[in-house]
Formats: structure tokens, sequence, C-alpha cells
């Protein structure tokens, strides 16, 4: 069924809420596109690691389409890509204790991130907030004031992976480990949630070899996230709820970014035909 764009005023607030799941979230692209060929604009976007990347991109006005360009141009060159990682390189022994080196987050996001978001929540056009995790105080950490690139560092603060951010105090780490799905930090306000889950399953090595260190640790971060998820469905549900095929894809897979996109791109398509499914019910 084809749906004409509709005028802000005939619809109901929106909420968009963006997923963790590393490289997989690369998909989150093709729902921002699906709501730019509705002519639908989201009264609040909330993100956890890359949700909160894509979703940072989303708030500050970018259009489905800008922000697949601004991947492309920073990940659609694998040289291109392995190069900025050199020089984002860990090069102090504290940052690589353990065998596994720990990159600063914050640097990868002022590397990757597009120029033209702004660095402060209160300039953006639609309201955001990223989630992080307080990691000696263990609990959720809702952001969505102050620096807004700090903000998205700490939310993709991958153990592991990235080194922890301080932020008011707090040492922050990715949020997906408290809520990798968050859309229960929409406002009150929000009629129709849309959330995008791509957390996905583990992917089996191959050669039926034991997975490796860092391999199993985030084996064991995408299994959390998914009880997580599962738990939180069975007493609230998101109003429309999509997961994109990621199944397959690393969680470090950004240098296949063209694959990534094209593996995916059906759920343009998806997040049109439940949306309008939506419209024509309250229609």
């Amino acid at each position: 069924m084809t749906h004409a764009t509709l005028s802000p005023p005939s619809f109901p607030r929106l909420g968009l809420a963006l997923g963790g799941g590393g490289a997989r979230g690369l998909a989150h692209v093709h729902v921002l596109s699906a709501l730019d060929d509705l002519g639908l604009r989201p009264a609040a976007i909330t993100g956890c690691s890359i949700g909160a990347l894509i979703g940072a991109a989303a708030a500050a006005g970018m259009s489905g389409a800008e922000v697949e360009d601004e991947i492309l141009a920073a990940l659609g060159r694998p040289t291109d890509v392995w190069g900025k990682i050199w020089k984002l390189r860990p090069r102090s022994l504290a940052d690589i204790a353990g065998g596994l080196p720990l990159f600063d987050a914050e640097a990868v996001i002022g590397e990757f991130l597009p120029d033209r978001i702004p660095d402060d929540f209160a300039e953006l056009p639609i309201p955001f907030s990223a989630i992080a995790a307080d990691f000696y105080g263990t609990t959720e950490v809702e952001i969505s004031a102050g620096s807004l690139r700090r903000a998205v560092a700490a939310s993709i603060a991958l153990p592991a992976l990235f080194k922890p951010i301080e932020i008011g105090g707090l040492t922050l780490i990715d949020g997906g480990v408290v809520n990798p799905l968050p859309f229960d930090r929409l406002p009150d306000n929000i009629d129709l949630i849309i959330s995008v889950d791509v957390v996905g399953t583990p992917v089996r090595p191959e050669k039926s070899r034991l997975p490796g260190a860092r391999e199993a640790l985030f084996g064991a971060s995408q299994i959390l996230m998914q009880a997580l998820i599962s738990e939180k469905l069975k007493s609230r549900q998101p109003h429309v709820l999509i997961r994109p095929p990621v199944d397959g894809i690393g969680v470090l897979d950004f240098t296949k970014a063209r694959d990534i996109l094209a593996a995916t791109a059906s759920v343009r398509e998806e997040v049109k035909a439940a949306v309008g499914r939506r419209l024509d019910a309250a229609a």
C-alpha cells in the first residue's frame, strides 16, 4: 500500500529509539530514510551505543541519505578506515594492559562524527538523549544536556575496546550493558514509538574454532543485551519494533559498511510498511 506524505500536524508525536550493536547498527540509516520517505520527523530520539551516534546525527537534522553519505565517506574505503585507526591507536602502556588495547572513544568520535553535528545538546533541533552505564554506581545514565560528543563517546565506550568516559564525576561505559533498546527513555507524550533492535547473535568463528578473547567478550555482551531486551519486552512493547537482518555481521565489521548497508536495505520498506499500518489504524 502506498501512503501519502503527511504533514506534521496530521500525525501523532513520533519517538525513535535506536539500539546498540556495533557495526550492525549501520542498518539504522535505513530507518531514517524510511521516515524521510514518509515525510515524518521524530519529535524525540534516544539512542544507545551505535544508536546514540546515528541518533545524534538524526537529531541534528540530517536525513537518512545524508547520514549514509557520511558513513560511506568515513568507512567506505577500508584502507582509509585502517589509517584512521592507526592514527588513533593506544600508545601508553596503561592503555594496552592485559593485551587488549583500549581506544579513546572521544577521539574516535572526533574522527568519525560529521562536523555539522553540534557539540551541545541545546543546539539540536530535535530533543535527544544518549544512554550510558555508570560503572561504579552500576546504574543506567541518560544524558540529554552538555557536550553531545562526549555523551555519545560515553554511550559507545564498549569495555575491552574503549576507555571509560568521565562525565559529572561518573565513570561511564557503553549503555548496552544496562539498556540496549532504550525506547522506555522516550518522553511520556510520545504517541508512536519506533524501536530498532540491532543486537543480533554472536558470529560463529570459521573452521569451528573456539572464539578468541575479544570475540568471547563481545559475544557475551550480545547475550547479555538480548536477555535485557527479552525481559523488557515482557512488560512493555514499542508500537513498532524493527529487527534488521544483522546475524552474520560482526560487531566490529565497520570496514564492511557498504556490504552491511546493502544486506540490510530491506529495512527501509519494512519500516514504511509497519508505520503505514499504524497510520491506517489511526485514521
